[in-house]
């Protein structure tokens, strides 16, 4: 696991790359030794932002981003986050599917919030649409923290997008 340390308009500290490395070693016997681990630190006012991301070759993300006013709480509170999403990840796998050779995932862009009059396109993502079903786009749509997931669906050929209904129940609007 390779672990890509940066800071949005700040230096990042040694002993903080250090903590950073000691924390996320426990996820190295999850992934293959290939991944690579970006972690984000900047700064807003008094808070302290972390974000962990970490992109699988099949597609699938695990994100985590934490503020508080301690950047070292940040860490902790955004490792904990990572690992809850792991572990809810491979129960969903085993429930599922029983192996991990049949799933597939898509990653959807962050949307970055401003609080401006007028609104402008900031920044473009572009990614690879793998064909998946609703089930699956569920599942990738809550690893990333998201409330919808666009998606190709495997058995129709057509754009979807799954959502998070007010209700808590889960959402697809199909194209007619």
């Amino acid at each position: 696991m390779k672990i890509i340390t940066s800071g949005r308009n700040m230096k990042v500290s040694d002993r903080m790359r250090e903590q950073i490395e000691l924390k996320l070693e426990k996820f190295e016997k999850f992934f293959n030794s290939d991944i690579e681990v970006h972690v984000t630190l900047s700064h807003q006012k008094t808070m302290q932002i972390l974000e962990i991301t970490i992109p699988l070759k099949n597609g699938a993300v695990f994100r985590a981003e934490e503020s508080s006013e301690d950047m070292f709480k940040s860490l902790d509170l955004a490792v904990d986050k990572l690992s809850k999403q792991i572990k809810k990840h491979k129960t969903n796998i085993h429930k599922r599917y029983q192996t991990h050779d049949s799933i597939r995932f898509d990653m959807i862009p962050e949307s970055e919030n401003k609080n401006e009059v007028e609104s402008k396109i900031v920044r473009t993502k572009s990614f690879i649409m793998k064909p998946m079903d609703p089930e699956e786009a569920v599942l990738q749509m809550e690893l990333v923290g998201h409330n919808f997931f666009i998606f190709l669906n495997g058995e129709t050929d057509n754009l979807n997008v799954v959502y998070v209904r007010k209700d808590g129940n889960y959402g697809v609007i199909e194209p007619e």
